[in-house]
């Protein structure tokens, strides 16, 4: 009994949650609050928690028309990311490149268009079929905005002879990439440039090389350097001017064409506009050869050549007849 009456006995009531000793201590009174201060602890986390499992459950289910409530947020991402890049590369919706085309074959709203419905019909036809591409295009025009629009999702670069033409058309088309050329031909020297050109076709004039160090009247060697590494897709010369004979002329834009075609892997369309004057008929035919025109999508004024390039390519001269002639003589 006496050691009983050294203890202490801790008694709580069920109705009033108070703490009652044998010696009624201060300290047990103050149990009641830290409790309560427990409780609310325990209630702020569990509702954290219920609230994190909430979001995460909503990040891993991609909905009713989802096939599986695996997938991952990042995973949806992913998807999405992936089907954005597909959609690019599929350029304009087959129902806007068509009223794009259209408008601009009518004339635009534009009572002097720079180019017959036909031959832009041509073009589209050949862009509708390779685009997204990487398009090189010789000359600035009425047409511009609509090359660029066909070749939506692709890379799309204009060359011209006015630089201040170039930069009127930057500033009214942001993103256009467009570079000044310095021809250093005229038309009137056209007679003269074709003769050297064949005579030196196994040599500086070959149809394989790099233009950056050529050596050839007619080779463009002036561009940007990157420009030389891109596999151009399709190639549309409509420029320079070559309406006088003070003029550049086409001479230089045929022949360095020619040359990319045939210098990067793969096939490669090019388009020869205005093809019913002397100088882009006969240099068409010199340097892209009428072996590779394609008749289908060709017009009066406006030539169509499908180069490939590769192994098989002659190194030593453009056509085959004049690989014939070269060897018999």
């Amino acid at each position: 009994m006496k050691a009983l009456s050294g203890s202490k006995l801790l008694l709580v009531h069920p109705s009033s949650n108070k703490a009652l000793g044998a010696a009624g201590s201060p300290g047990t009174a103050a149990l009641g609050p830290r409790r309560r201060v427990c409780a609310a602890v325990f209630l702020a986390c569990f509702a954290c928690v219920s609230l994190a499992t909430t979001l995460l459950s909503a990040a891993r289910d991609p909905g009713p028309g989802g096939a599986s409530g695996r997938g991952s947020s990042a995973a949806s991402f992913a998807v999405s990311a992936r089907d954005g890049s597909a959609a690019a590369a599929e350029g304009l919706p087959r129902y806007v490149f068509d009223a794009l085309v259209q408008y601009a074959a009518l004339g635009g709203g534009n009572s002097t268009p720079s180019m017959p419905g036909a031959d832009v019909r041509a073009i589209a036809a050949v862009l509708r079929r390779r685009a997204p591409c990487n398009l090189l295009v010789f000359g600035l025009g009425g047409e511009t905005p609509l090359w660029r629009a066909l070749n939506h999702g692709g890379r799309t670069v204009f060359l011209d002879e006015n630089q201040y033409y170039v930069s009127h058309l930057e500033g009214r088309h942001p993103g256009l990439e467009a570079y000044d050329v310095a021809y250093t031909t005229t038309v009137r020297e056209f007679p003269d440039l074709l003769d050297a050109a064949r005579a030196a076709r196994a040599a500086e004039c070959r149809p394989v090389q790099n233009l950056l160090f050529s050596d050839c009247r007619l080779a463009i060697n002036d561009l940007p350097n990157q420009l030389y590494d891109v596999s151009w897709d399709v190639i549309l010369v409509d420029g320079p001017r070559g309406y006088t004979a003070s003029s550049p002329g086409r001479m230089s834009a045929i022949f360095t064409a020619g040359v990319l075609a045939r210098t990067r892997a793969g096939m490669t369309d090019v388009l020869v506009h205005d093809y019913e004057r002397e100088v882009e008929r006969v240099c068409s035919r010199e340097f892209l050869c009428e072996e590779n025109r394609v008749a289908e999508t060709s017009t009066r004024s406006l030539a169509h050549f499908v180069i490939r390039a590769g192994t098989a390519v002659r190194r030593d001269a453009f056509c085959a007849g004049a690989a014939k002639a070269a060897a018999a003589h």
